[in-house]
């Protein structure tokens, strides 16, 4: 007979030290669909946390609930960001309030050169990153800054993405799938740009479906099981445990 492992005791584990972003019992629905039940994590300012879990897990949703995206809808819960109600706020309200969103589609502006795209980041206060800083932590979007954004190679407009962020001046740095599709030598790149970023005290939040990878960058890691969490601590530990990896990962 199989025995499920036992990781409860890791299932929302909230902390008590001050955070610097908390998820508090969050419920987020598409339509009628109930994917995220009961969310609670709290991450720390300056590290980089990763969201992991299988496909269908509601790692994505639970990302676009933070960032208060019209979809999903967050019917009950609580997310607070440096002191402020994020639960309480709409998705302009909280990129104001320091949140700043890479989705996994990168949305780059067509029609738009790769500095324009940056321009149109800045064009309303809070100004992050300059240009020149962006472009010293991205030379190749500094080759390419006339070339139209949407002509650059994955692993280019990934980096824009990322850069665009960047231009504001944001509090916490939300990831969606940032590796998907690209070769492993752009990986090392973007994760050499993330450690850079995390150097200069950037908070982050990692969904990956290259669990190892956003393992070996994280410091903390949270799993998500069919919506609840079931895992909340080292990203280490997760890397050393065969039985968690392979209940929750399949890797």
């Amino acid at each position: 007979m199989n025995v499920r492992p036992d990781f409860s005791r890791h299932a929302n584990k909230a902390e008590t030290a001050p955070a610097f972003l908390s998820v508090w019992d969050m419920h987020s629905y598409y339509g009628e669909s109930y994917i995220v039940q009961g969310v609670s994590f709290n991450v720390h300012e300056g590290e980089i946390l990763a969201l992991l879990g299988r496909n269908g897990a509601g790692k994505t949703t639970t990302l676009r609930s933070i960032a208060r995206l019209d979809n999903p809808q967050v019917l009950k819960g609580e997310i607070w960001l440096d002191h402020q109600p994020l639960h309480k706020m709409r998705s302009f309200e909280a990129a104001q309030a320091g949140l700043g969103l890479v989705p996994e589609d990168r949305r780059i502006i067509p029609g738009l050169t790769v500095e324009e795209n940056l321009q149109l980041a800045q064009i309303q206060p809070p100004i992050g990153w300059s240009l020149d800083r962006i472009y010293e932590l991205f030379p190749r979007l500094g080759e390419r800054r006339r070339q139209e954004g949407v002509t650059l190679s994955g692993g280019e407009q990934q980096m824009l993405s990322i850069a665009r962020a960047l231009a504001r001046d944001i509090k916490v740095l939300l990831l969606d799938e940032p590796y998907e599709g690209l070769a492993p030598v752009i990986v090392d790149e973007i994760e050499r740009t993330l450690r850079h970023i995390k150097e200069q005290g950037m908070t982050t939040i990692i969904v990956e479906q290259n669990a190892v990878r956003a393992l070996q960058l994280a410091d903390r890691a949270i799993i998500l099981d069919t919506g609840s969490v079931v895992y909340d601590g080292d990203a280490a530990e997760v890397l050393d445990n065969a039985d968690l990896r392979a209940e929750y990962l399949a890797i």
